[in-house]
């Protein structure tokens, strides 16, 4: 998945566009199915032009390899939208694996790929914002709930995340550049069904 890099994103000195949502455009973008297909398109519904997630019991995800360098532009910024959570999930157990929206932003770990590691932003269904957690199948995966339960679903919210930060927080490592950055909504381990939209992903200067 991370052995070679995608080309052709839109960049000025201070900004880096890797998912342009709003125009219909999934350039460089690449599927990775789980378990099933969980349903990518583009519409309007959500009151803005965006990508819609829509799964049923399935987990698939969309995940871009481009090399980011941090140094010049370490901020992540996205805006999503869920309306409604899961129901009874436990996300720190493989049962309860499934989120309504997830996005990543991914460290190659090259040919060691065991080193590969993932950190990962969720719109959590039970944790309360802020907790921190490791995937349930991979230490290699660190999970931040930025939102959490119903409080803010049913409207667009937009997140700004100091990647570098948050690396050091969840891993205690220092880094200069991600290699992928990626989004799922997933609810294969449940059964059941959610729905998503993501919104343009830009890293920026500040």
């Amino acid at each position: 998945m991370l052995l070679a890099l995608v080309t052709g994103a839109s960049a000025t000195d201070e900004t880096l566009l890797v998912g342009r949502f709003s125009a219909d455009d999934l350039s460089g973008w690449q599927p990775k199915s789980f378990q099933g297909e969980t349903r990518y398109t583009f519409d309007g519904k959500s009151g803005r032009r965006a990508l819609f997630a829509d799964s049923r019991g399935t987990a698939s995800g969309l995940y871009r390899e481009i090399r980011v360098d941090l140094r010049h532009t370490p901020f992540l910024n996205w805006s999503w939208r869920v309306d409604r959570v899961l129901e009874g999930v436990d996300e720190h157990g493989k049962a309860g694996d499934d989120y309504p929206a997830r996005v990543y932003v991914v460290v190659s770990g090259g040919v060691a790929f065991w080193k590969t590691r993932s950190l990962v932003y969720v719109w959590s269904s039970g944790q309360p914002v802020g907790a921190t957690w490791n995937n349930a199948y991979t230490s290699n995966a660190r999970v931040m709930a930025l939102r959490s339960g119903m409080r803010d679903a049913g409207r667009w919210v937009s997140e700004k995340r100091d990647i570098r930060a948050d690396f050091k927080q969840l891993f205690g490592e220092e880094i200069d550049a991600i290699d992928a950055v990626a989004l799922m909504t997933d609810t294969d381990n449940s059964g059941q069904s959610a729905t998503a939209w993501y919104g343009d992903i830009v890293f920026t200067a500040r």
